[in-house]
């Protein structure tokens, strides 16, 4: 049994941007930053200094958590996948909420990439959990924290 990953390529790439950004853009950045900070004498009273010492501890941290990430990212190509109508990892998924007529689009995600805001849904959510295997036309429910939801699926896409 592998213990990597899944990630859509989408969400590799955008990982591995930010990687890049933080390793050839912020880094050298704050190591000047520290410098010019140095080079105003006393750190023990250097705001400047310490400040621009904090927000490289920062940066290196996200760029060891970045690299571990990406190292046991299974990357998976959704465009590959010839799943049909059936909702699986990588699909867009268009939903009706049942009660209150709401529509709404997720795209089922890795962990790593998840962000409800870009509606971008963990594989493990409950939501994500309780579309796997349904196809478009299904209706399901599934316990949200504010109770139970109703919701049908009206569209299975993927790009």
């Amino acid at each position: 049994m592998s213990n990597r990953a899944p990630i859509t390529k989408a969400g590799s790439e955008r990982l591995r941007a930010e990687l890049d950004r933080l390793k050839s853009e912020d880094r050298p950045r704050i190591i000047a930053a520290i410098a010019e900070a140095r080079a105003h004498g006393d750190l023990k009273e250097n705001a400047e200094y310490h400040a621009a010492r904090e927000l490289q501890s920062f940066i290196e941290g996200r760029i060891g958590q970045l690299e571990a990430l990406l190292s046991t990212a299974e990357v998976i190509d959704v465009s590959r996948l010839n799943p049909g109508s059936k909702v699986v990892f990588g699909a867009i998924v268009d939903l009706a909420d049942e009660d209150s007529g709401a529509e709404v689009t997720y795209q089922i995600v890795g962990d790593l990439e998840a962000d409800i805001k870009q509606g971008l849904i963990a594989v493990s959510s409950p939501i994500a959990r309780a579309l796997i295997g349904k196809s478009e036309g299904d209706s399901f429910e599934f316990t949200a924290p504010n109770g139970v939801k109703h919701y049908e699926i009206t569209g299975v896409r993927y790009s």
